[in-house]
């Protein structure tokens, strides 16, 4: 699952040290600049970038692609729809596969796009993967000064999150020992998928609804004045990480404007 913390991260690295509102901080500020240009060489200079820090936040390579891989599937099945059926075909006529034309405009369009989603998603893999989420509720009431409810019932929810994988492998064994299988049929296969969602989100509903009200019952409505137990510090070292973050972003926009490559999403 994408970012949800396990043992690979480790929590001892130089940035995974850092504050969780400064990591969350300087990866939205980075991800928020990628989306100023369509072309493809700034996200793919954030992108080595990225990569470049991933061990700093206690990740491994072979850790970081067990995490990302379904986000790299969706972006190669977004790229390739694009590729296929764009209709604006400009440029350089590249090949001719059939009825679809490969020009040099959809190609850059579509390569910009599927780099500028995987830069932009990232850092969050990077963040969450390196952060206790006890730390990350504890830093938003803190320093975010985030309503308690909110961080709190986050938590919660993203507690739950490892839960839904299990409760779906039950749900398939449970159909399958009662001889409801799809086999080889395609059709079927999808029709039992979206059945089998279907009851992972009623009890996901009905799970988070006997959550809430047990967590109100507990005191955690958010009216109570809550003391703090786990102290979440923000000092020079998380500014200078925030700071380094958007200079990075902004010196990979000024590479793309200076290379001439730059092509901005407005105007």
């Amino acid at each position: 699952m994408i970012g949800v913390p396990t043992a690979g991260a480790a929590p001892t690295a130089p940035l995974a040290r850092r504050n969780p509102v400064a990591k969350l901080a300087a990866a939205l500020l980075f991800s928020a600049v990628l989306v100023a240009s369509l072309d493809p060489l700034t996200p793919a200079l954030a992108i080595a970038v990225e990569l470049a820090v991933a061990p700093a936040f206690g990740l491994r390579y072979a850790d970081l692609a067990r995490r990302g891989w379904p986000l790299l599937a969706s972006v190669a099945g977004l790229t390739l729809t694009l590729v296929l059926f764009a209709a604006d075909r400009s440029g350089v006529l590249l090949a001719r596969l059939g009825p679809v034309e490969l020009t040099s405009g959809v190609l850059l369009t579509a390569l910009g796009l599927g780099l500028r989603l995987v830069a932009v998603a990232l850092p969050g893999v990077l963040v969450f993967a390196s952060t206790d989420p006890t730390d990350l509720a504890d830093a938003l009431i803190q320093n975010a000064k985030a309503p308690a409810r909110f961080a709190i019932g986050t938590l919660a929810a993203f507690r739950l999150v490892p839960l839904l994988g299990a409760e779906w492998q039950m749900i398939s064994m449970a159909r399958r020992a009662r001889g409801v299988d799809a086999g080889r049929n395609p059709v079927a296969r999808v029709r039992l998928f979206g059945s089998t969602a279907f009851a992972l989100l009623v009890g996901a509903i009905r799970r988070g609804t006997r959550l809430a009200t047990a967590m109100d019952a507990r005191g955690f409505d958010g009216r109570t004045p809550r003391t703090v137990a786990r102290p979440q510090r923000f000092g020079p070292a998380d500014g200078l990480l925030v700071a380094g973050a958007a200079a990075l972003a902004g010196a990979a926009l000024a590479v793309s404007v200076l290379a001439g490559t730059f092509r901005p999403l407005l105007g």
